[in-house]
């Protein structure tokens, strides 16, 4: 009965309508905008005096709810909808005809829908608005077309960015002496990276290459840069130094040629900010010396700030326990009741030996600490890092801590002259303050074969940190030394508890020359890593450290014994359980040959992605994604990505024609080595089941790496399009030229999915951490390939 009262009611307002034309609801769309992708579309109506406007929400059979209709073709590819319309505040009453409660508007209203752009050339939406409108004696029934204007009509938006600008200035030193100043402004939120980041596995350092092929001037030290901010970053796993808002940095030059007008260099850089990076760029940069402003000479501060005292405190605590191991040694812990009874027993008061011992162990500080202080001071605070990031010092370093580690396993002794020592000794005999100062000294140089060893490792360590830490190092190491001089002096009846000298002196001796020699590997894999040559990849990495540790539990555990030790007729219980923990250890490390990600060790073996197979020599697993079990069935120019071994080409030619062949859409991975949010969204939104099955077995992934530096081969190198007189000279400025030109964007992660005649499916997208809506994103692309 209400059905056929609504269409009576419905058919008497329309011939009244045919009467006298009448429009009581004007219309009127706006658009807001809320982000970068998504949009309000906000439908005013404007509604006439003892007129009303029905809501979209009535029950069926009443009156004809408000409707907005979108474009199916628009709604499915160029955006969607988010949420359903919300509707202004409305009236509600009880209407006789309908014999219902009916919802309606008077006056005005308002209706706002939440939008997703999926493309972004999208400049205009069109919407449909059916609707009812009555007064007390008539309806109309009416529909009405809105369109929202999303942006101008651009047939591709930019979205090249360009976020650091930089300049040059010379300032004259006198001497033909100058200081060319290179400042890099940069926009909010984006940063670039230290020189001091050498690690080939983090981020792009900035660099500066000079041009001075007639040796019209030259260099007087190191490009020094203004302080940075240090902090730990994830998806690195490391440390990482980097600038915000300005950076300066400083090459001093002396000019020989003073027929030279300028200074010519070329700046290398990388700039980032929180969701993307930018491909690795080069910069030229020309510096007048005609008009250098008159300058004192003063060095640039190089100090970190935001970490760097982090970094410090790490170091103090290593060497600390560092001096603590070395205390147990053959050399020095029997020392320690001899010196303290030799002060105790030669000073006239109790109070005067508990002096001479704190003032003995201040000595070994002083001598320890002015040795960190004179290879600083030899090798200066930023030559240290150079040379501990540099891969030939590198090889020098594995060299020599296995030398230590051979020392310490009984192979021979490293010791000092023994001349020295007979001096130093007769200068111990004068007495006071200089006598205590040389049998401190004394100490240092016989015990050096144990010590010499280790405080050598941690002269090493401490030198990739550069700056204080050398220092910082061998004032932790020294003060674990000097404590117990100190200590035991005051109570001496502590000495009564010490353990006595023997063969377990021998033992601690000979398992800091193990951990020595599985720190050597880590010197030998950072030089392979920076050549690539993939003689150390991580399983053979693995292999040497299981091998290391599984001979060292052999050792606690009795099994094997080297030239030096004691006859051992039982193993006592801190022996067994120190051999336990080495032997679970090295059990632990078994699954990282085929594939685990050894979490308690990340920082030390080569990642998995520089290996034979992230599984295993010779074996990797495809997931459902259609490919054989072994490398031999991977397509042409195919590699498994690791750690998801997900099919991927760094070709684009040989992808795409991969994809034609097995009728798949293609996914353009556009990334960095040193991206870092490539890193995070390849952990964080690609291990998803859905997603992960989407990117093995749904489309055809190829990787462009923007900052991949080997060189292209000779028939490949060609001229730029885009810096005018440059050519593209490594394979990273291809893609990342390729992409610029394209796709009209210089930023990663960007991924595009598009079809075999090379047309995007959707529109491409950039750093999406929400994993719903990049699922949602390749869905509908690889929906859009199958229609």
């Amino acid at each position: 009965m209400k059905k056929i009262l609504a269409f009576l009611f419905v058919i008497f307002s329309m011939q009244t309508m045919f009467a006298q034309l009448l429009e009581p609801v004007k219309w009127n769309g706006k658009v807001e905008k809320l982000s970068e992708n998504e949009y309000n579309l906000i439908y005013e109506a404007k509604i006439d005096d003892h007129w009303h406007l029905y809501s979209q929400n009535l029950p069926e059979g009443g009156a004809i709810p408000t409707e907005f209709i979108y474009n199916e073709n628009q709604l499915s590819k160029d955006f969607e909808l988010l949420g359903k319309t919300k509707e202004s505040k409305s009236i509600t009453k009880f209407d006789k005809v309908f014999e219902m409660d009916l919802t309606f508007f008077d006056n005005q209203a308002t209706f706002t829908q939440k939008i997703k752009v999926l493309n972004q050339d999208l400049t205009s939406i069109e919407a449909e608005i059916s609707y009812q409108a009555c007064d007390d004696a008539k309806c109309i029934f009416e529909s009405k077309f809105v369109e929202f204007k999303l942006k101008e009509n651009k047939k591709q938006e930019s979205k090249i960015l360009d976020p650091v600008k930089w300049t040059s200035t010379a300032y004259s030193l006198g001497d033909n002496e100058f200081e060319i100043v290179y400042t890099a402004v940069l926009d909010n939120n984006w940063h670039i990276y230290s020189q001091d980041n050498k690690d080939p596995m983090g981020p792009i350092p900035t660099e500066f290459e000079f041009k001075n092929d007639n040796k019209d001037y030259e260099l007087i030290g190191e490009v020094k840069e203004s302080k940075s901010i240090k902090k730990f970053e994830k998806a690195f796993d490391m440390d990482v130094k980097y600038f915000s808002g300005e950076a300066t940095f400083t090459q001093r030059i002396k000019v020989l040629n003073l027929d030279i007008k300028s200074i010519k260099a070329e700046v290398y850089y990388q700039a980032c900010d929180d969701e993307k990076c930018l491909a690795p760029a080069f910069f030229d940069l020309e510096t007048s010396l005609a008009n250098a402003t008159p300058k004192e000479a003063s060095p640039i501060e190089t100090t970190s700030t935001n970490g760097g005292n982090k970094g410090l405190w790490s170091i103090f605590f290593i060497a600390f326990l560092s001096g603590f191991a070395a205390l147990l040694t053959p050399c020095v812990f029997p020392m320690i009741p001899m010196t303290v009874s030799f002060f105790t027993k030669q000073s006239k008061s109790k109070a005067a030996g508990i002096k001479n011992a704190i003032i003995y162990g201040l000595c070994i500080i002083v001598i320890y600490v002015l040795l960190g202080s004179a290879v600083t001071g030899i090798f200066g605070a930023d030559a240290l890092n150079a040379l501990a990031t540099n891969v030939w010092f590198n090889i020098i370093f594995f060299i020599l801590l296995v030398v230590f580690a051979f020392s310490f396993l009984g192979a021979f002794e490293i010791m000092l002259p023994n001349s020295w020592a007979n001096k130093v000794d007769s200068q111990a005999n004068r007495g006071g303050m200089i006598g205590i100062f040389f049998m401190a000294l004394a100490l240092a140089i016989v015990s050096f074969s144990c010590t010499g060893p280790i405080v050598g490792t941690l002269l090493v360590e401490a030198a990739s940190k550069g700056g204080l830490a050398p220092i910082i190092g061998m004032l932790g190491f020294s003060l674990a030394i000097a404590l117990p001089f100190a200590l035991f002096a005051a109570f001496p009846g502590w000495l009564n508890s010490l353990p006595k000298s023997g063969g377990w002196l021998n033992t601690v001796k000979v398992v800091l020359g193990f951990l020595e020699l599985a720190l050597a590997f880590k010197f030998l894999s950072q030089a392979d890593l920076v050549l690539q040559m993939h003689l150390l990849e991580r399983e053979v990495f693995i292999a040497i450290w299981i091998a290391i540790f599984g001979t060292l539990a052999l050792y606690l555990f009795g099994k094997i014994q080297l030239p030096h030790d004691s006859p051992l007729t039982h193993i006592s219980v801190g022996r067994l359980s120190l051999g336990l923990v080495v032997l679970s250890f090295t059990i632990y490390m078994i699954p990282g040959l085929w594939g685990a990600p050894l979490n308690l060790i990340s920082a030390f073996p080569p990642p998995l992605d520089y290996s034979e197979s992230p599984y295993g020599v010779g074996y990797s697993k495809t997931g459902g994604g259609g490919v054989g079990s072994n490398h031999g069935d991977l397509p042409e120019g195919a590699h498994l990505l690791a750690p998801h071994d997900i099919l991927a080409f760094n070709d684009y030619d040989l992808g795409l024609a991969y994809a034609k062949k097995v009728n798949k859409p293609v996914m353009i991975d556009f990334t960095g080595w040193a991206c870092v949010n490539c890193r995070k969204m390849e952990q964080n939104v690609w291990p998803k089941p859905e997603i992960l099955s989407a990117l093995k077995n749904d489309v055809v992934l190829i990787s462009l790496y923007v900052d991949d530096k080997r060189p292209l081969e000779d028939n490949e190198v060609i001229d730029s399009k885009l810096r005018e007189g440059k050519k593209l000279k490594y394979i990273g400025q291809k893609w990342s030229e390729f992409q610029t030109i394209k796709y009209k964007s210089n930023t990663q992660p960007y991924y595009v999915l598009m079809d075999h005649k090379e047309e995007n499916l959707i529109t491409p997208v950039a750093y999406t951490p929400d994993a719903n809506e990049y699922l949602n994103w390749l869905k509908t692309g690889i929906s859009n390939f199958k229609n």
